[in-house]
Order: C-alpha cells, then sequence, then structure tokens
C-alpha cells in the first residue's frame, strides 16, 4: 500500500465499483487475495508508459490465473491503467482502472484460449 496515495481512487469491477482511500482500497485486495486457494497469476502483456515531470500513467493487459477457494482454476483477461503523481520526489498512485474486457458473442468475460492458460 505504500505504493499509493492516502487520497486514491480506484475503479475494479466487483461492487461497489469505486473504492477510495488506503482503507477501502486494501480491503478490495484483501477481498480479491482471499477468494484464491494459493498463489495468484499476473502475468502482464502490452504494457505501455507515458511519463511528464510529475504525471505518469500506464495501461496494460493482465493474464491473472489461480485456483479459487471452490475448487474452479480460472485465468481471465483483465486491463488495468495506473495513474501516478509526483509529491516531493515520491511518486504514488493516484487513480487506478481495471475492467474485464467482455466477448460480444455471449456477454461473457473474455477467457484465454487453453493453450494460454498453461
Amino acid at each position: 500500500m505504500s505504493h499509493y496515495s492516502s487520497d486514491i481512487v480506484y475503479y475494479d469491477v466487483v461492487p461497489p465499483l469505486q473504492f477510495a482511500g488506503l482503507d477501502e482500497v486494501r480491503g478490495n485486495f484483501v477481498r480479491w487475495f482471499d477468494e484464491y486457494d494459493g498463489p495468484i497469476g499476473l502475468e502482464t502483456h502490452d504494457l505501455t508508459l507515458a511519463t511528464s515531470a510529475d504525471v505518469a500513467f500506464a495501461h496494460m493487459l493482465h493474464l491473472d490465473s489461480g485456483t479459487r477457494k471452490n475448487g474452479l482454476q480460472s485465468a481471465i483477461w483483465v486491463r488495468s491503467t495506473v495513474c501516478c503523481r509526483r509529491s516531493s520526489d515520491k511518486w504514488l498512485i493516484t487513480h487506478e482502472h481495471i475492467s474485464v474486457p467482455i466477448n460480444p458473442e455471449n456477454l461473457q468475460a473474455w477467457f484465454p484460449p487453453e493453450e494460454e492458460r498453461r
């Protein structure tokens, strides 16, 4: 949490969809971690960075995978945008936006092909 600004605003795909402040964001991470039995895989793809003197942002795709506590092994694509601001020579995350792409044919979350899950 030391990488997050105290006024962080975090948009996620789970209710309440917006988490504000360190305590809410921390609670959302704990919720996410608690859904898994064992490690969570997080592969970053297509990372793009843009920076200036005091503001920066990154956007990327993540392939999240792992075994849920209900025994289901899952892998899902997630889009992420992270915005940072420099304050007193320290870079902090001020905004993060997570979304799950959907397959327009069935309105289901976009899952990677089986060969990409290994």
